[in-house]
């Protein structure tokens, strides 16, 4: 069970990277909205490929998590914005997403450190994007909405489903990971870190299907 579990978190960086190369091949025909959700993914794939590298290679990789969580987040917010557009002020995803950054900025140069897991930083990521995909839920159910997005909302709920299942179901986790690291035996760590690479998996099956149901020209 151990050498599944250990295989699978090593491996993790597969379905983010087929989303990705699925995302580039469709990418020219997209709506506004979809291309900018594809940087995110573009991203993710980067970044998980670095890390992957990095690991196989015993290089701490911690400090990509950083940078991720950063650009990332800037990402999402103008995705999150696009979909918002012409409904709510954009002011108040940019103020939000400018302080976040200051904060991943301070806490990576003198709280947590850049060598060091992003606890912080990942945990006030993940509650922005709870709050972000809830207001899109509540949101895409209007009907003036569902009028101007009709072509969209497939692709919307699915994506927005799959930011909503990964960030929630891994809130405890991101909050407690440095304790969770330190205390428990390496085999509870791989169960508990191959529970969170399977919703990773389900997140990326959400944005291949989100990016499947595009609109068709």
């Amino acid at each position: 069970m151990t050498e599944v579990s250990d295989l699978i978190i090593k491996y993790s960086f597969l379905p983010v990277l087929i989303t990705a190369v699925y995302a580039l091949v469709i990418y020219k025909g997209l709506p506004r909205e979809l291309k900018i959700f594809c940087w995110y993914v573009f991203l993710s794939a980067i970044v998980e490929l670095s890390s992957a590298y990095l690991w196989f290679q015993s290089i701490n990789n911690l400090w990509l998590l950083h940078f991720y969580i950063g650009i990332g987040s800037f990402i999402l917010a103008s995705f999150y914005n696009s979909v918002f557009r012409g409904f709510i002020n954009s002011r108040v995803i940019w103020v939000t997403t400018i302080l976040f950054s200051v904060f991943v900025t301070l806490n990576a140069v003198f709280f947590q450190g850049i060598f060091t897991y992003a606890s912080y930083s990942q945990t006030v990521q993940s509650i922005l994007i709870i709050i972000l995909s809830l207001s899109t839920f509540i949101f895409l159910l209007d009907d003036i909405v569902k009028e101007s997005k009709v072509h969209l909302l497939k692709s919307l709920n699915w994506i927005n489903s799959g930011l909503f299942i990964y960030y929630s179901s891994g809130l405890l986790l991101f909050y407690f990971a440095e304790l969770v690291i330190d205390i428990y035996s390496k085999n509870a760590n791989i169960y508990i870190w191959t529970g969170h690479v399977i919703f990773l998996l389900v997140m990326n099956f959400c944005f291949f299907i989100g990016l499947w149901f595009r609109p068709k020209s």
